[in-house]
């Protein structure tokens, strides 16, 4: 499965400010919004009636 890499990073970037910017976490914030997105991408083919 694979996240468009536009959106990771303006996800990432959210939760990086809304943690107060910490310096050296960037990493951290991309993997998390990476984690993100896919989670939500999968709650949306499970609930999509093709998939039934």
């Amino acid at each position: 499965m694979k996240v468009d890499e536009q959106a990771i990073r303006a996800r990432a970037y959210r939760l990086w400010e809304a943690a107060g910017s910490p310096k050296d976490q960037e990493e951290r914030f991309w993997y998390e919004a990476e984690r993100q997105l896919k989670e939500e991408q999968i709650q949306h083919e499970v609930k999509t009636p093709d998939t039934l």
